[in-house]
Parts: C-alpha cells; structure tokens; sequence
C-alpha cells in the first residue's frame, strides 16, 4: 500500500474517531462471506459503522487524536475490526444478538465507551447494560413523577376526603 493510501486511511479514521464517541475494537477473522455480510446488514440496520484495517493504521489515528495511551493500544494485534456508534450500548448489544445464531465471533477485544476504557471479552455483558442518555432522563422523569402520583392518589382516596376535613377544621378555628 503507498504512502498516500495510508495517510488518507489515517485521516478518514481520524475522522470517525471525531465523529462517533464511542468505538468498539473486534475481531471479525474467520467469518465467511454470508456471515460477514449478515454482519454487516445487521450493523447498518443498528446504526454502528464496521471498519476492517490494519491495527498500526488505527493506533496512527488515535495518535492524530491525540487518544491518551492506554490499554487499548495493546489489544491492537491480530485482525481487527471498529465498530463506530453513537450509542455506547449498541454495539454489545448487537455482538450478543449475533452470537445467539451460533459462533465465537465477533469477539470483543475492546472498547471506547463514554470516555471509559473497557479491555476483554469478560465486558461484554458491563457495556450491553450501559443507558442511553433518553433511557438515564426516562428513569429520572420517572423517579420525579412517583412521589406526586402517589400524593394525588392518596387525595383522591380516603385519606384525601380526611385530610380535606383536617384542612375545613383548621380554617374554620382560624376565623
């Protein structure tokens, strides 16, 4: 590959690397054709973008980002493969999914996650349960809602006819 080639590869990863905040490194190897392109269907569908290169390739663009050295260079060897999303759950998520249908791969080596480090297969599980942030503002706005549901539900049931009859008392000593 010239020079030229590889430069522009590093650039446009580099780019992605901006683009997408969270990343996951795998390995496709041993994937035939169908596989590989059910993968690939099913990785469009989720909105995560797979990308095979060379690992010196994408620790150049890391390094051009100006990525912090961390555990993530040293799982740079073997085949591998970036998944790009947006969503820091996805691409789990969709790993887990695509090893029901039988099969090792992909494997995970690791991940860039909500500005976490994740290293190992063993995370696999830790990074499908991460919320998405609609998912954190829903438990909140939940959590939010309970306590006055319970405070309107307890006025419109007895104790809201008792209390109604404490406050009638209360206003009618005050006069």
């Amino acid at each position: 590959m010239r020079k030229e080639d590889k430069t522009a590869i590093i650039n446009n990863v580099a780019e992605e690397l901006k683009a997408y905040p969270n990343f996951y490194v795998t390995d496709i190897s041993g994937l035939n054709a169908e596989t590989t392109y059910r993968l690939r269907k099913l990785c469009f569908e989720k909105g995560v973008k797979l990308v095979v290169l060379k690992n010196t390739l994408l620790k150049k663009a890391l390094e051009k980002n100006e990525f912090p050295e961390t555990d993530l260079y040293a799982i740079l060897e073997g085949p591998t493969a970036v998944m790009f999303c947006e969503s820091a759950s996805t691409p789990a998520k969709l790993i887990k999914e695509f090893r029901k249908s039988g099969g090792e791969k992909p494997a995970l080596k690791g991940a860039y996650a909500q500005e976490c480090v994740f290293v190992g297969a063993n995370t696999l599980n830790e990074l499908a349960n991460i919320k998405t942030r609609e998912e954190l503002i829903g438990d909140i706005i939940s959590l939010l809602q309970s306590p006055a549901k319970n405070v309107i539900s307890a006025l419109q049931g007895n104790a809201g006819q008792k209390i109604a009859g404490i406050v009638k008392t209360l206003s009618e000593r005050s006069e």
